[in-house]
């Protein structure tokens, strides 16, 4: 079924509905312009899902220094307690998209879906609701520039 039209990607005007649809994402890009260390060095790609909410990060990654998949869950979930608590949420449960639907955090992290080949190659996932969260971050953000425009 063609129900649509795109000249950037044809796939796109498919329905999306019963299909996975690959497609480009400015997302690896824009993490280079913030973080200038990681400019060049990521790529990625988007699926279009037949899914209202929610979307998931698939990072694979090479690692200079080695670390075991533990010592990462464990520094990951260090962070979501520590200086990154209600930015970063760390799961070590059987979830799936709709759990997270108008979930807060910028990024929650699921031990149980990663993985890694071996201490320098490894695969980590991360959830967000890119919806209802996003929002949420923009709120987040306005209120941060009022506070610094106030002091």
């Amino acid at each position: 079924v063609v129900d649509g039209f795109s000249k950037k990607n044809w796939r796109l005007g498919r329905g999306v509905h019963g299909n996975i649809i690959p497609t480009s994402t400015g997302a690896a890009k824009a993490v280079g312009k913030v973080i200038p260390e990681l400019n060049g060095k990521l790529t990625g790609t988007s699926m279009r899902i037949p899914s209202a909410d929610v979307s998931i990060v698939d990072l694979t990654c090479r690692l200079e220094k080695g670390a075991s998949y533990d010592e990462i869950c464990a520094a990951v979930k260090a962070a979501a307690e520590g200086p990154m608590k209600g930015v970063i949420e760390y799961v070590d449960e059987d979830v799936v998209s709709a759990d997270f639907i108008t979930d807060p955090h910028t990024s929650i992290f699921d031990a149980k879906a990663g993985l890694a080949l071996n201490d320098n190659f490894v695969k980590l996932m991360a959830w967000y609701d890119n919806e209802w969260g996003f929002s949420n971050k923009m709120l987040d953000l306005t209120r941060h520039i009022d506070k610094v425009r106030k002091a």
